[in-house]
């Protein structure tokens, strides 16, 4: 009777720790490529820093899921990036559209760095007045006669 009572339980914690890991089965290779693909291209918008296919987020085994759905209704990867952009937002994507906002991204580092290199210019040590190039000259031409 134990034998079988701890066989019970292992069967169930065996069973617990398979219904917690996504397995996903495709017949064709071409879309289990995008599915991984898609998985490493979409961002996690719980961990922001993270694909979904390594995080382990609720929201990124969901978002996994949809994706692999998704493909086996014969979506293409761009239709399914355009369906989590639609659910998520841009920043779903590793690689954000360009738009006004994102121009600004680009566009201050390079201001930034034009207006340091104006500073600079404007900045540097400024020529000698007239009576001071005057002085070093005549200065010059003094050692030159002590040299001779």
């Amino acid at each position: 009777m134990r034998a079988i009572t701890i066989l019970l339980a292992l069967l169930l914690v065996s069973l617990t720790t398979h219904a917690s890991e996504d397995n996903f089965a495709f017949e064709d290779p071409a879309q289990r490529a995008a599915f991984l693909r898609l998985t490493e291209e979409l961002r996690c918008p719980m961990c922001q820093n993270q694909n979904i296919a390594d995080s382990d987020a609720m929201i990124a085994h969901d978002m996994r899921r949809k994706v692999y759905s998704l493909l086996k209704e014969g979506k293409s990867e761009q239709q399914v990036i355009d369906f989590m952009k639609a659910r998520y937002g841009d920043f779903v994507h590793y690689q954000p559209p360009v738009t006004v906002a994102t121009m600004w991204l680009w566009a201050i580092p390079v201001l930034f760095a034009v207006i340091a290199i104006l500073v600079v210019v404007r900045r540097r040590k400024p020529e000698l007045p007239d009576d001071m190039a005057a002085k070093l000259a005549k200065a010059e031409a003094m050692l030159k006669q002590e040299k001779e």
